[in-house]
């Protein structure tokens, strides 16, 4: 039994049930996910899921058949899913990837086969409501660019002016804030003046306007800093008469203060106070010394504030470039994310155009050109046992032709039977596939067909032979891969080929398709 790497790139599960045009068979569904198979694989109880779900599944180890409970089938350790006993199911594969397509996205009309639909519109439709990765809004895949770049309220932007980056919504605040938004003087009419250096512009401009430096003793003028000092000389006059009150206060204030102590003279030593007030003179140097004391305590504070605000300004200028070289290592690991993305499905797409190409070879190996085309078919009896345990119930030969530029046709066979011969005939069915010349070629495709299990000992072959009928879809031409098969359900008894049969060789059997050209 082929083995399949669990390694498999495959990280989607099945294919919603929406996306086929016609009835979903069950054979066709994941026993996991219940949607249509997407590169299935067939585990040893017979049982059919996606990759991804049974990746999922056996992720911890070993894991009981859940669909064999629900058929009352259980029988350990068949029904054991284990990563080592399963293999990719490429009949059902291929059966899947013909199968008729159409595009779940509202107002798309897109149409095709499932292998289509996976190669060329998944993930690509233009009218595909996805999510923008930054504000989570749901938008058409077609208009994704144009949210990212103007509708998004998540999208960041560089301030023009100090180029740190922002969210949008966070722009309109950054303006009130940023040092270097331009600011107009509406005094002398200079515009674009940083904010860092407005109030510098401000206390330097010519034309604004200050209040007098003698405001403090009662000048209510206010002039143009160009003419302050033009205002201080011709309006001294003025200045003198406000400060003679409070000079005058202040002598008068100082002379009741002197006499009210009882002053002494003493040669030589000035005045002093009398001794019986000596304790209030004591008192009164005491509190101008802690005043004085007071006083440096606060000059030292406040010079400890100017440190500390110098160097809260500093870290926060050092956080600011840190948020703004964040903000770039995210924008780098963004772009490199997006990158191995692409690569991933560019690696994914060779892998597919690899398979094809395989196929495609091993097609023309054995293709011929003709209209006879003979099946060598060996190891009868393992596929046999695995066709009557549902892993493997069907087989497709290689594809052969009418004629180079001819009908493109393969077979299918049925090795425990199929329909009223399951289980007691080999049932063998003829099937016509989409060619690359069918627009050359005459429809509905009407040649007599003959099937025939040679006698290898060429005595007696079983034959059987029917003319299409034309009005069946199976005989029209292909709008799939391939076409219904039809054919013979009852071919050939499944007794003829037990003990010593001559047509069961050396564990090989040989089928014949004879495509009688007559008309062609």
């Amino acid at each position: 039994m082929a083995r399949i790497s669990m390694d498999c790139s495959s990280s989607l599960p099945g294919i919603p049930l929406s996306v086929l045009s016609v009835p979903m068979e069950n054979k066709y569904k994941c026993q996991q996910c219940l949607q249509v198979l997407r590169k299935p694989v067939q585990a040893q109880c017979g049982h059919r899921f996606c990759i991804h779900c049974f990746k999922e599944l056996t992720s911890s180890g070993p894991k009981p058949c859940e669909a064999c409970r629900q058929e009352e089938i259980y029988e350990e350790p068949i029904s054991v899913l284990n990563s080592n006993e399963v293999f990719p199911d490429n009949a059902a594969g291929r059966e899947i990837a013909s199968l008729p397509a159409r595009c779940l996205n509202q107002g798309c009309s897109w149409t095709g086969s499932i292998k289509q639909y996976e190669a060329q519109h998944e993930g690509r439709c233009e009218l595909e409501q996805i999510k923008c990765d930054a504000c989570q809004a749901s938008v058409l895949r077609a208009e994704i660019d144009r949210h990212n770049e103007r509708e998004c309220e998540a999208r960041t932007l560089n301030c023009k002016y100090c180029k740190l980056t922002f969210h949008f919504k966070d722009i309109k605040a950054h303006d009130d804030i940023c040092l270097k938004f331009p600011l107009p003087c509406k005094d002398c009419g200079k515009k674009k003046i940083p904010r860092e250096k407005f109030n510098e512009h401000i206390r330097s401009c010519a034309k604004s306007k200050s209040a007098c430096p003698f405001s403090e003793v009662g000048c209510k003028s206010v002039v143009d800093n160009g003419k302050l000092r033009e205002h201080e000389h011709s309006s001294t006059v003025e200045h003198l008469h406000l400060l003679l009150p409070m000079v005058l206060s202040l002598t008068r204030t100082r002379a009741e203060v002197s006499e009210s102590g009882e002053w002494q003279e003493d040669s030589g030593l000035g005045l002093y106070r009398a001794p019986e007030e000596g304790v209030n003179v004591g008192a009164g140097a005491a509190a101008s010394v802690h005043a004085v004391d007071l006083e440096k305590k606060v000059t030292a504070l406040e010079n400890i504030i100017c440190v500390l605000n110098r160097e809260v300004e500093r870290s926060a200028l050092k956080v600011e470039a840190f948020a703004h070289q964040h903000c770039l290592d995210q924008e780098k690991i963004e772009n490199l994310v997006s990158k191995v993305g692409q690569l991933e499905r560019a690696i994914a797409m060779r892998d597919l155009q690899l398979s094809e190409t395989e196929q495609m070879v091993r097609e023309l190996q054995s293709c011929t050109y003709d209209g006879i085309f003979v099946w060598k078919i060996s190891e009868f009896s393992r596929r046999r046992q695995e066709a009557v345990a549902v892993r493997m119930p069907t087989m497709f030969s290689p594809a052969f032709y009418s004629s180079k530029y001819g009908y493109k046709m393969c077979l299918r066979l049925y090795l425990n039977g199929d329909g009223t011969g399951r289980g007691t005939h080999l049932s063998l069915f003829f099937v016509v596939m989409r060619g690359k010349c069918d627009a050359l070629l005459k429809w509905p495709f009407s040649q007599k067909v003959t099937l025939m299990l040679l006698d290898q000992n060429n005595r007696e072959h079983i034959i059987d032979a029917f003319r299409p009928d034309v009005t069946s879809s199976s005989f029209q031409r292909p709008i799939s891969e391939m076409n219904i098969a039809s054919g013979c359900p009852l071919f050939c008894p499944l007794a003829k080929l037990a003990g010593k049969s001559p047509y069961l060789k050396d564990d090989t059997i040989f089928i014949k398709a004879i495509v009688d050209l007559t008309g062609l």
